[in-house]
């Protein structure tokens, strides 16, 4: 912007201007951007990779079952150069393990079919055919492979099919992987169902949604979580459509996430995502300039302490504690002004 150009703004307009400039930039620290969106931090800035000054060495444990040994005896006295016998006593000073992959390479079974003519008919009689006949020649380890490098590791099609080539010395198609993707879609389905009817059943269910690309196009990885199930659901919209129709009516007692609106009402009671909250406290902690924020940190600290020990309290201890924490909350609102329905 030339300043011709802010010379033509009004003085609201220019407030507004100065008040952006002054904006602090938001980070995966302090509010729901993923890490990949943070700024790197400067070279004379960073931490140094590998162990740090004072680091405790940790040798890597022995194998428990190894498959080969060598042993290495002496053969001669370093003093005075003779020689020692084979069969001298000899006592273990020192094991070390040596580790590597053997060669990886297909194996590859040919099935063979035969024919003949019957001794007492001249008929034909054929074999019948073996499945792998009219079937992919990939077995289902690699069926399994393909889908965990793709699906766990990110890889593309064509680094996939580069990858079978040069560790297995397997040539596959980026078509034939498209096909064992779609062959294992069945699979899938029925665990995927299986996932979808525990959440269905649900107290207490948790969701989020955040944006990807899918095909080309903007569209959203949901996910849903109970205490049995975790369920995945791509989708072109981040609409609440999609909880309507992945929920099938069933209503949880509690439902627990941040405060988009398609997240709303679709529980009998609704708990904020107190990680959502402690992001947004830990920007204002950092940008405010009173000490409400610092009062909220402390407080979720206790929270999440609670949370991470509540399994080995009594139900009247849990219950103590909570009537503290809800005590603590209402005086930290209390001191920041904040009206009754906040």
């Amino acid at each position: 912007m030339e300043r011709t150009d802010l010379q033509r703004l009004s003085k609201d307009e220019l407030i507004e201007l100065v008040m952006q400039l002054q904006r602090p930039d938001k980070t995966s620290r302090n509010s729901s951007k993923p890490p990949s969106t943070d700024k790197k931090e400067k070279r004379e800035n960073s931490r140094p990779g590998g162990a740090k000054p004072g680091h405790e060495p940790h040798n890597r444990r022995l194998a428990d079952d190894p498959d080969e040994f060598r042993d290495h005896r002496p053969t001669h006295c370093e003093r005075c150069g003779g020689s020692v016998s084979p069969d001298a006593d000899m006592d273990l000073i020192g094991e070390y393990d040596e580790i590597d992959i053997p060669p990886v390479k297909p194996h590859v079974v040919r099935h063979r079919r035969f024919a003949c003519r019957c001794a007492q008919c001249d008929a034909e009689i054929k074999a019948p055919a073996p499945a792998v006949a009219m079937q992919t020649p990939f077995g289902p380890r690699i069926h399994a492979l393909a889908i965990y490098l793709k699906g766990f590791q990110a890889l593309s099609f064509e680094r996939l099919r580069l990858l079978f080539r040069d560790a297995f010395g397997l040539t596959v198609s980026e078509g034939a992987l498209m096909n064992m993707f779609i062959r294992s879609h069945a699979g899938f389905e029925i665990e995927a169902d299986k996932a979808k009817a525990v959440l269905r059943k649900a107290r207490v269910v948790a969701s989020d949604e955040t944006g990807v690309r899918i095909e080309g196009t903007n569209s959203y990885h949901w996910v849903f979580h109970c205490k049995d199930a975790v369920v995945h659901q791509p989708d072109h919209s981040r609409a609440a459509r999609v909880v309507e129709e992945m929920m099938d009516g069933h209503e949880p007692k509690v439902w627990i996430s941040d405060r988009y609106a398609a997240q709303q009402n679709h529980g009998a009671a609704h708990q904020t995502c107190l990680a959502h909250l402690a992001r947004d406290t830990a920007f204002a902690l950092e940008h405010g300039s009173d000490d409400l924020p610092l009062r909220f940190k402390l407080w979720f600290g206790k929270a999440f302490d609670l949370a991470a020990d509540i399994a080995d309290f009594a139900s009247a201890t849990i219950a103590s504690k909570k009537r503290a924490l809800e005590n603590q909350l209402a005086d930290i609102l209390g001191a920041g002004g904040c009206p009754d329905h906040c």
